[in-house]
């Protein structure tokens, strides 16, 4: 098989199994379909229905299927029965972290947080690669989820490597920062449909490389000691990459789980329940995004980029953040379901 850029690919042809591996993971600690389809990754999709979904990180394939009380998972292809599976999967959704602990100090100082979290329970940040969710980002200026998904996944068909292939549909990993930097990749990407967003995805590639590539992004993870505000300007700086992106950059990718992003509905949120001096801005200037970010990260602490994700949820699925009668009497999985709808629907990030 030829890629975009006429280059060799080897597929790895595999089948869908019923070796399913289990992690304990209660419902209220982990929204399956809230958590994967909800604005941060954009490479799952639902398989079969009832709460499966299958997609890609860390070079392999995942089936994830959710129970009352445990997470299911499978790796396809070469990888099957590699023993770090079990790590990376617990690492991707920060199993180390309990929601429960969180939750229970996030609505003691916020009963906005409490009337959001009833609605949207088990809601979890993702501990994503940082090349793709970087590259995913660019891709979100004024976009939905459907539309960003169509993207990355055009990304990966045009420049990733194929890992297999199940049920005759072929599964790619992300492309490397050298892929996207190559020659007409601007070109491709805008005869695809990518309009503005190929100049930018092409040329913070080719800015990387000279920065030094994807040893440069790491440097920036909080787990080097670099502090947030410098790993977020030093994203700035990168073509296509605002406040916002380079937060969501921050608490995705990096490790920094203070970082909020200020987009349309956070902004709207912080308006009509925290900051009513804000009543009369209509637009998130960077001014008004440090202002909202810094009232609620003193509101809700360290963590304080998942409870935003939290409210993110809410206020895409109910614009008031209150219940009705209706919703007070429906299942967590059942209110997860109708919710996933919504999201894909909605657009996800504002204008940078």
């Amino acid at each position: 098989m030829i890629n975009k850029l006429g280059k060799m690919s080897r597929v790895i042809n595999t089948v869908p199994g019923s070796t399913m591996h289990n992690i304990s993971f209660s419902e209220s600690e982990l929204g399956l379909g809230l958590t994967l389809t909800g604005g941060q990754s954009f490479r799952w999709v639902e398989v079969d229905g009832a709460q499966t979904f299958r997609g890609i990180f860390a070079g392999r394939v995942w089936t994830l299927k959710q129970n009352k009380t445990h997470l299911q998972y499978r790796v396809h292809g070469p990888l099957e029965s590699d023993p770090k599976n079990r790590q990376i999967l617990s690492r991707y959704l920060r199993k180390e972290i309990s929601l429960k602990h969180n939750v229970r100090k996030w609505s003691a100082v916020d009963p906005h947080f409490k009337k959001a979290w009833e609605t949207v329970k088990g809601v979890r940040i993702l501990n994503q690669d940082i090349v793709e969710n970087l590259f995913a980002f660019i891709c979100s200026s004024n976009n939905n989820i459907i539309r960003i998904s169509g993207m990355v996944d055009k990304l990966c068909r045009f420049f990733g490597k194929k890992l297999c292939c199940i049920d005759d549909k072929q599964y790619y990993d992300f492309p490397t920062i050298e892929s996207l930097a190559e020659k007409n990749v601007e070109m491709i990407l805008k005869e695809a449909g990518f309009g503005y967003r190929a100049g930018y995805i092409a040329n913070t590639a080719k800015r990387l490389i000279e920065l030094g590539g994807e040893t440069w992004l790491k440097q920036l993870h909080k787990d080097t000691d670099q502090s947030y505000p410098i790993a977020r300007e030093k994203l700035i700086t990168l073509p296509g990459i605002g406040p916002k992106v380079a937060d969501c950059i921050c608490l995705m990718s990096l490790g920094y789980l203070e970082a909020i992003p200020v987009d349309t509905h956070i902004f709207q949120v912080a308006r009509a329940c925290y900051m009513p001096q804000l009543e009369t801005q209509k637009t998130v200037t960077p001014k008004i995004h440090n202002e909202v970010s810094t009232f609620l990260r003193n509101l809700w602490g360290p963590l304080a980029g998942w409870a935003q994700a939290v409210v993110f949820c809410a206020k895409l699925n109910n614009n008031d953040l209150a219940l009705s009668k209706k919703k007070r009497g429906s299942s967590n999985k059942a209110v997860n379901g109708k919710m996933v709808k919504k999201l894909k629907k909605s657009v996800v990030r504002s204008k940078e």
